[in-house]
């Protein structure tokens, strides 16, 4: 007769919890909880795969009484220590002391195909009166052939508990034609079982029975690792390095790339919260520097809107390369003027204010709306502001030759600028001037008026620039009163200190200019021993002891006429009188420098006519007083009261080159 296995494998827990039916567990409970128990440094804390809590242990003093345990170390390396309960009878799966739960394994039990019958203890708790046994699931489970199991109760005159029986019968014989097949049944038991239940198992037919091999069914005996069958059982050996290895790579490349795609999204939201954010301070900036007032006033009038623009940060930014200091054209005491190109390819120069007081935004505002009414050939061009940043910035036309004073203070006095375009800027400066003064609708005087703030041209025009200090008078007054402001060496002393400020202060600034342009050099300049002079005091101080013409530059005493130098000189004089009330007027400024070049004008084209008739000229100059003629007839360069031979050389003379 064929010899086989029956196996029965059974999940069961213990519970430590405090329950009605446990009332000395629960005390003994209660009692952990009230002290502190320090376990020895020999104690173990693990069995194989198991974690040891107090209060079980390994050895003496490691654990309270009737919660002693047991490890055994198996043959194989590979296969982990085992854990048993006391004296080593019934295995410990695991422990879940949170919970208050022990889980064990009960032994597999098999039989024989010739044994008639086996009785075996499935467990036997009597020794453990700290716990109460109960089922995991609501079966037992009887795996074989022609077997009959019964659960029995030996505590209770062998009471059957439960049984079942299972069938294997192939239908090769001639009294069983058909096939039986019923492998395996479950004994059907109560949730809480007594303290000593043992299993009998008794063969219902003489016939083989199968081996069975774990491993050969994965999807019903899973294992994740390599699969070893036993008796009765299989183990799981966890997966070789190689393996382990390779997926923590993969997890760590997971990992990465999902912190990548993490930091990716947060670059992103970071991107359009700043977005966001400043687009809030740009709108911000707009209204608080009144840029609703101003698109009004400038959508009032057709001539402003076709001049003036309001131009987004944005757009600036881009035209500066993000105000980028290689773009950086000069900077002064009003701001940080940069070289910026247009979407429109203009070439500008945006001025950054640094100095702008909230408290002068409406002032700002009105300075725009008026620029950007003026249009006059030598001075510069305001296109329009941009609004959104804190400050307002400023946008004019782009002057691409430097400045008056980069032309004139040169090492070693070698200026290339000419006696004739000398007293020809000046000329087209006071000009300027004379016009901001007397022809617009409200007077606008300067207040910085510097050979650093006169732009040249590729031609050498002259162009006024930065009208950060300027201030409007209104037409019934002729001065305001203002905190000092401008550079020294140019600086007004009787707005320095009285703080009215008038038109005169800028006729006292222009007449230093004119001083730099006779004799090359600067309004504050260090002598031959190192020592800062005044230009200004020491002209009048040569104008009185009479050697003014040693001040003077030398390639200006050989291009320029004796006489003019002169009268040049006086008006200089003039121009830094102490006393506002004795300096002349830019106009009349204006109209001397016009005459003085009108006559230098006509010495070259008629030299023998001016050589003989001295007095003539003299009429001639009179003749041709500019301040006879209208400001229109004057910005055409034409009279009518003179003859057409006589208005064509007014023209010629007059007009600035």
């Amino acid at each position: 007769m064929a010899w086989g296995k029956v196996l029965l494998v059974l999940l069961a827990l213990a519970a430590t919890r405090g329950s009605p039916c446990c009332g000395a567990q629960q005390i003994e409970t209660k009692s952990i909880k009230k002290r502190t128990f320090a376990l020895p440094s020999n104690c173990s804390t693990s069995c194989g795969n198991i974690r040891i809590q107090y209060p079980f242990g390994i050895g003496h003093g490691c654990h309270l009484p009737g919660f002693n345990l047991t490890c055994r170390e198996q043959n194989d390396s590979s296969v982990p220590a085992r854990l048993f309960m006391g004296d080593g009878t019934l295995e410990v799966s695991s422990i879940d002391l949170p919970s208050g739960y022990v889980y064990f394994k009960l032994p597999v039990i098999s039989m024989g195909v010739n044994q008639p019958s086996i009785t075996a203890p499935l467990i036997d708790l009597q020794n453990y009166n700290n716990f109460n046994f109960w089922a995991a699931n609501n079966s037992l489970f009887v795996s074989g052939c022609n077997v009959r199991a019964s659960l029995v109760d030996l505590a209770n005159n062998n009471t059957i508990i439960s049984n079942c029986t299972t069938i294997c019968l192939d239908g090769s014989s001639e009294l069983l034609p058909f096939v039986i097949q019923r492998p395996n049944c479950s004994i059907p038991i109560g949730k809480r079982l007594p303290h000593r239940v043992f299993l009998g198992l008794r063969s219902y037919f003489n016939s083989a029975l199968p081996d069975i091999n774990e491993c050969d069914n994965p999807e019903k005996y899973i294992c994740e690792g390599i699969c070893k069958n036993t008796k009765g059982s299989y183990y799981c050996i966890p997966p070789t390095k190689k393996r382990t290895l390779m997926l923590a790579i993969i997890m760590v490349a997971a990992g990465n790339v999902c912190l990548l795609l993490l930091c990716a999204m947060l670059v992103i939201l970071s991107m359009k919260w700043k977005e966001r954010m400043q687009k809030k301070k740009r709108e911000k900036n707009f209204r608080q520097n009144h840029g609703l007032l101003l698109q009004q006033l400038i959508s009032t009038s057709e001539h402003d809107a076709q001049r003036t623009k309001l131009f987004p940060l944005e757009e600036i930014e881009k035209a500066t390369n993000n105000f980028d200091e290689s773009r950086m054209l000069g900077s002064g005491g009003h701001g940080v003027v940069y070289k910026g190109i247009l979407t429109d390819q203009r070439v500008v120069a945006i001025k950054k204010s640094t100095n702008l007081k909230k408290s002068e935004i409406d002032e700002f505002i009105n300075e725009v709306a008026i620029l950007s009414q003026i249009n006059h050939r030598h001075i510069v061009k305001l296109f329009g502001c941009c609004l959104e940043t804190e400050i307002p910035l400023l946008i004019y036309e782009f002057i691409s030759n430097g400045t008056l004073s980069h032309h004139l203070h040169v090492p070693n006095g070698q200026s290339k600028l000419s006696w004739d375009d000398r007293l020809r800027i000046a000329t087209e400066v006071a000009c300027s001037l004379a016009y901001l003064h007397s022809d617009v609708s409200m007077s606008i005087f300067h207040r910085d008026v510097k050979s650093s703030n006169i732009l040249l041209d590729d031609n050498l025009v002259a162009k006024v620039s930065d009208f950060g200090a300027s201030r409007f008078i209104p037409l019934d007054q002729n001065y305001i009163i203002t905190a000092v402001q401008g550079t020294f060496g140019y600086l007004d002393p009787e707005y320095y200190q009285t703080s009215e400020l008038t038109e005169k202060s800028d006729v006292y600034s222009f007449g230093v200019i004119l001083l730099e342009l006779l004799t090359g050099k600067a309004p504050i300049y260090s002598n031959e021993h190192g020592n800062e002079v005044n230009l200004s005091k020491q002209f009048l101080q040569a104008m009185r002891e009479n050697h003014a013409l040693d001040l003077v530059e030398d390639r200006v005493l050989k291009e320029g006429n004796r006489e003019e130098l002169l009268e040049i000189m006086q008006m200089v004089e003039m121009c830094l009188r102490l006393k506002g009330a004795e300096r002349p007027t830019m106009k009349e400024v204006e109209h001397k420098l016009q005459g003085l070049r009108r006559n230098k004008m006509m010495k070259k084209r008629l030299p023998s006519f001016a050589e003989d008739n001295e007095t003539t000229e003299t009429n001639l100059s009179d003749a041709f007083d500019p301040s006879t003629e209208s400001v229109d007839e004057r910005n055409q360069g034409t009279s009518t009261s003179y003859s057409s031979e006589k208005a064509l050389m007014y023209q010629q003379l007059y007009s600035p080159r």
